[in-house]
């Protein structure tokens, strides 16, 4: 999960966390995140099965607003630089 700069929480996969907050970061990747600047990264699971990313993704995107930042609140910090 990453935090934007206009508060709102952006859930995605990835092998490489790091190298894709970069890219975020710098303008490059999903649309959404071009437009809201990362601020923050969390990572919700770690080591799994790109099929069993895909599915933990899609739950989490369910979830309300207040359950996403609920989760936010429990996950620790990534190092992102």
């Amino acid at each position: 999960m990453v935090l934007c700069g206009n508060g709102s929480l952006y859930c995605g996969i990835s092998n490489r966390p790091q190298e894709r907050f970069a890219a975020h970061a710098a303008g490059k990747g999903a649309k959404y995140m071009r437009i809201h600047k990362p601020v923050a990264m969390r990572l919700v699971y770690a080591g799994v099965a790109r099929a069993e990313a895909a599915r933990l993704e899609a739950r989490v995107k369910k979830l309300t607003a207040r359950c996403k930042r609920e989760l936010w609140a429990a996950l620790p910090d990534v190092q992102t630089a």
